[in-house]
């Protein structure tokens, strides 16, 4: 039987029940009862992408035996999978434990995500790599040196967009890959100074958003939720420019602009990256790098939202999705790439 991933089965049970099985690590297992007092033990189920909820009721063989499962569970689940109102489920399944082989090929992740994240790491080391200003280069050296295998380890959120393994750092390349798109249209923008803030601009969730070597479950942080990531960003670009800069002081004082100006400015990005105070920003983005780099994190969060949607949301009729929050409203397909109908050759007795 087919080995899938949670949303290899979610796809192909939208057009029906499909039979396989899928290696996922046990988020939880929590016991509760219905309306009717009817006991069960509700199941939080997750791989490197996705997560899915089983109900496991108290007639099933296999009842017992999720009570004792923990986050340091990781199984093997075959059966019937059905996508329903209440999201996939699973019916006429069965489980036993990993092996360690197969439990550390689950933690590497599917090998396209796997190849996508490390060609995504190794963009965003060329990108860093290409900044002109010293400071800034150092600064961001210096970050991927003492905490780059956390880093690769983020998730981007914790479950609006890219809220997976490895999530912050997709999102991190390819807001890179739109500044480098955008900056040569507007040559006012200090690209070395955007560059090294969207490296930094979510450095905080490394705490907020924190995952462990060996699992898919995203534990609490106490700095995390009493001080949050931007906050915690802003400390981190501080510690690290405060070092540098101490063992340096002499030659970037010789640089232009000051660098007490760069460290200023690029502390602006990391604060102001919400575009408003409601959203948790301390100050608004004051200037074109801050105002630039607040819009590219929107567009991909959002554009990573729509299309986690068409995979996870459900339909509500042809081409229209359910709402996924925080977007505004029902997700409605899009429409389709322009392309030339080409007509099938006529026969040769159509031709006389």
């Amino acid at each position: 039987m087919q080995l899938m991933t949670l949303s290899e089965i979610r796809r192909a049970a939208q057009s029906g029940p499909v039979t396989g099985r899928v290696h996922v690590q046990v988020e939880s297992a929590t016991p509760k009862v219905t309306r009717e007092q009817k006991p069960y033990c509700e199941l939080g189920l997750a791989d490197a992408c996705d997560r899915m909820t089983l109900r496991v009721w108290s007639d099933h063989p296999n009842y017992k035996a999720c009570g004792a499962l923990t986050n340091e569970s990781f199984i093997e689940l075959t059966g019937d999978f059905v996508s329903s109102q209440f999201g996939l489920e699973a019916t006429k399944w069965t489980m036993r434990p990993l092996t360690p082989q197969e439990k550390n090929d689950l933690l590497q992740g599917p090998a396209e995500l796997r190849a996508k994240q490390n060609a995504d790491w190794e963009f965003i080391s060329n990108e860093l790599a290409k900044i002109n200003d010293p400071r800034l280069r150092t600064l961001c050296d210096a970050f991927i040196r003492e905490f780059g295998e956390r880093f690769r380890r983020t998730a981007a959120a914790r479950k609006y967009h890219h809220a997976r393994r490895g999530g912050l750092v997709e999102h991190t390349a390819q807001m890179m890959r739109l500044a480098k798109q955008i900056a040569p249209l507007y040559p006012q923008l200090n690209t070395d100074l955007l560059i090294a803030g969207i490296l930094f601009h979510d450095c905080g969730k490394l705490w907020e958003n924190a995952l462990p070597e060996n699992g898919f479950v995203m534990s609490y942080d106490e700095l995390g939720e009493l001080v949050g990531h931007i906050s915690i960003g802003i400390e981190v670009v501080n510690t690290l420019w405060r070092k540098l800069s101490s063992e340096t002081s002499e030659a970037w004082k010789q640089m232009s602009p000051a660098s007490e100006d760069v460290r200023v400015h690029l502390l602006h990005l990391v604060a102001s990256h919400h575009g408003e105070k409601a959203l948790g920003s301390p100050v608004e983005p004051r200037t074109p790098e801050a105002m630039t780099l607040h819009y590219i994190d929107n567009l991909d969060a959002r554009l990573e939202m729509f299309a986690a949607g068409y995979l996870t949301a459900k339909p509500l009729a042809s081409r229209i999705f359910e709402r996924v929050r925080p977007l505004p409203g029902n997700l409605v397909a899009s429409l389709e790439k322009f392309q030339i109908l080409v007509a099938p050759a006529k026969s040769h007795d159509e031709l006389f």
